[in-house]
């Protein structure tokens, strides 16, 4: 049972047993009871369990939106707080829980930030160590393979260039996984080239047709916030290869007063709601990092729409 109808439970045992006393005890009422005193007296009854029962729905509301908002409150969307205007202790633990979710947004953003940090490093070792060891390895073998394909005899000569190709599709495999782990043209070409060759991979990859439309007044961007912009538009790529069924996907990158917008819209089944996956959480913190918001809403038509607004952070001169 809430606390609203505990409360007005027990003040209608109250008024109740207060009433029935009027009734029946010979030094307030008269003896017999009258018709006219019962009628005044339940109606007064009446009257003043609806009196209870309003101004305790009405001091209690403050309380039902609390608990409404502990069990949907989601970190990954902050800003989500009560009005707690007036005293008494309905306002007070109002704003202890808005303080509350105010330091827990703050630890988690703060953690959140180490982790994607931590990440980033770890994929910037394992793509140095791929390019460095796999890949010159690799290419070694290729040359070997070469060297012996020259020396060798017709019958096995077609076989060894049949393990050159084999290898050299791994190679090349190795490099789409280095680019996939650490976009180095994001570092040394920028945003819109990265985009450009992670789109271009992309349609290669899965076959779909890939629109592109870049503002061409784009602002310098900090490091952060161009590689937060890069991940989200490959996360959102692999989700529309996997669960789209999408022919066409178009990725737009523009520019507004104070922030840019990245959008990513396919042409897919489409969705109701968002599946909050691991995937789709991870872009929602990455936007958390840098001070952005992430929508994932249905296409106009058909399909899926993931737009990313990021705050114009220009990088230091």
């Amino acid at each position: 049972m809430s606390l609203f109808w505990r409360i007005f439970a027990l003040n209608a045992v109250v008024l109740g047993t207060a009433t029935a006393l009027l009734l029946w005890a010979p030094v307030t009422v008269s003896v017999p009871v009258l018709l006219t005193e019962a009628i005044i007296l339940v109606a007064g009854l009446a009257v003043m369990l609806v009196a209870n029962a309003a101004l305790l729905r009405l001091g209690l509301a403050p309380l039902d939106r609390l608990t409404k908002l502990m069990t949907t409150v989601d970190l990954l969307r902050p800003g989500q707080r009560l009005p707690a205007s007036g005293g008494g202790e309905v306002a007070e633990v109002i704003r202890a829980f808005n303080a509350m979710l105010e330091r827990l947004e703050h630890e988690r953003a703060t953690s959140s930030a180490q982790a994607l940090l931590a990440q980033e490093a770890e994929r910037r070792r394992i793509a140095q160590e791929l390019h460095d060891e796999v890949g010159q390895s690799m290419t070694a073998i290729l040359l070997g393979l070469k060297r012996a394909a020259d020396d060798a005899p017709a019958p096995l000569r077609q076989e060894l260039h049949e393990v050159q190709e084999i290898t050299r599709e791994s190679l090349d495999e190795v490099r789409r996984l280095v680019r996939r782990l650490r976009p180095g043209v994001l570092d040394d070409l920028g945003l819109v080239s990265a985009l450009t060759s992670l789109t271009e991979d992309f349609a290669t990859h899965t076959g779909l047709q890939v629109t592109r439309r870049f503002d061409t007044d784009l602002p310098a961007l900090a490091p952060e916030t161009e590689l937060v912009l890069y991940r989200v538009a490959q996360e959102s790529l692999t989700n529309v290869a996997r669960h789209a069924n999408a022919q066409r996907v178009t990725v737009a990158l523009r520019h507004t007063d104070d922030s840019v917008v990245l959008t990513v819209t396919d042409d897919g089944s489409g969705i109701k709601a968002p599946r909050e996956g691991a995937g789709i959480r991870g872009m929602r913190e990455r936007a958390l990092l840098i001070g952005g918001s992430l929508e994932i809403t249905p296409a106009p038509r058909t399909g899926t729409r993931v737009q990313l607004t990021a705050p114009v952070s220009r990088k230091q001169p």
